[in-house]
């Protein structure tokens, strides 16, 4: 198969980018592989990416942040859309080029909005597969209005749980659309795994809201009054990170509580620890815990929807916590830290049961259902209903007139030109 993802941006960090660039680098082991970012900011992205992917920008921001179409709103890229400000009348037209003259068999769009732009202007014989990398109850409901709509022409949607594949399944309405979960993979490791020795714990990703490294870093509060030979070190950057400082600052925490900005890669991070911690809100999947139990490593985790509870098997390979109780946290915390056999146990198996997200495996169920549904579509077959699906009405109370409008005239555009085909 000629495989063709659609990405935001290459080049900075982002667990989409981690996630995109080891699901291409797998595929490519046996497929023609391209990702195309739709804005470039940098001569070469942050991660490395296989060199047998191909990697070809839209926008090339360096030059063309000026563009006078540049300055102009985005029309099809939906409003209701997190990164709707960052797109424009020149990112609809260079991805409906795109779009309209790829020779690859099959296109995935890695965000709701480039899901949309795929739905609604791919040709008919590529095969359109969306990525959902956050979940379906955490967008608005404005922009689940017009997901509903325009997800309708896609062949294929992956979530990357088992809980959201439910969720768009029973709150989407996607007649003919084949609604799967196929879960992020993590490399192979390269360093021996953890031996559950050092008296480290280690977190880490960007440092914002969500995150709640506040939480962290109250519960580990409990861990270095009884425990002072213990350090915690978190990993990521963000904007959160002056007000994480005032609170390490605040609680004494200095000496033993540690901000260390980025680490690309982190595996040589991981390894050096003994417990891994995860303290979001909420987490569409939780590629860091992965990383972290492919190292050999134990995870406390907040139990949030929708990733941790799925990967975590709490009391086997890791702890689930109470969201947002720092008490809670910290005694799973301790119970870790004062047994030394506990820790080895539960690390071995957080290193075993965290194999079912080797590339191998991932891999494997991604190319059924991508040469599945191919199959299917050159057959002019379609699949079954999603479970749960039912009826409802297309104009969702707080849906703007825009999105609507532009969905409903761009899928009339489709028809009537064909897109350039």
């Amino acid at each position: 198969m000629k495989i063709s993802f659609l990405l935001h941006s290459a080049y900075p960090i982002g667990g989409t980018i981690t996630t995109t660039f080891n699901l291409a680098g797998a595929l490519a082991e046996r497929h023609d592989v391209e990702i195309v970012s739709v804005f470039r900011n940098r001569e070469r992205p942050t991660f490395t990416l296989d060199p047998r992917v191909r990697l070809r920008p839209l926008i090339d921001l360096r030059e063309e942040q000026d563009h006078p179409a540049h300055r102009e709103p985005a029309r099809v890229f939906p409003r209701a859309e997190g990164r709707y400000a960052e797109y424009s009348r020149l990112s609809d037209e260079r991805i409906a080029e795109h779009l309209a003259t790829t020779d690859a068999e099959v296109v995935i769009g890695t965000r709701p909005g480039l899901n949309v732009h795929l739905a609604l202007q791919a040709p008919d014989h590529v095969l359109r597969v969306g990525q959902e990398h956050l979940t379906w109850g955490h967008h608005s409901p404005r922009l689940r209005t017009v997901l509903r709509r325009a997800y309708r022409r896609l062949d294929l949607l992956t979530t990357v749980t088992g809980a959201d594949a439910d969720a768009y399944g029973r709150g989407a309405w996607l007649p003919g659309v084949r609604v799967e979960a196929v879960p992020n993979s993590v490399p192979d490791p390269v360093l021996p795994p953890s031996d559950g020795r050092g008296r480290l714990i280690v977190a880490a990703g960007r440092l914002v809201p969500m995150k709640d490294y506040e939480t962290l870093i109250r519960a580990f509060a409990h861990v270095a009054a009884a425990h002072p030979d213990w350090r915690l070190r978190i990993f990521g950057r963000g904007e959160e990170r002056d007000r994480l400082r005032a609170l390490i600052e605040e609680l004494g925490l200095s000496d033993s509580a540690f901000l260390m900005g980025a680490a690309v890669p982190m595996e040589s991070e991981w390894v050096k620890a003994s417990i891994a911690t995860a303290s979001s809100h909420f987490e569409p999947f939780g590629m860091t815990i992965v990383e972290a139990m492919r190292c050999g490593l134990p995870v406390v985790s907040t139990d949030c929807a929708h990733g941790p509870g799925e990967i975590i098997q709490d009391g086997v390979d890791g702890r689930l916590v109470p969201v947002g109780d720092p008490d809670a946290f910290g005694a799973a915390l301790l119970d870790l830290v004062r047994d030394d056999e506990r820790r080895r146990v539960m690390g071995k198996a957080a290193l075993e049961n965290s194999r079912r997200y080797a590339p191998d495996i991932v891999v494997a169920r991604a190319e059924r259902l991508l040469a599945d549904a191919l199959a299917a579509k050159k057959a002019g077959r379609r699949p079954a209903r999603a479970p749960g699906a039912g009826r409802h009405r297309l104009a969702a109370a707080g849906q703007s007139a825009h999105d609507l409008a532009y969905t409903a005239a761009s899928t009339a555009l489709h028809t009537v030109r064909g897109w350039r085909r």
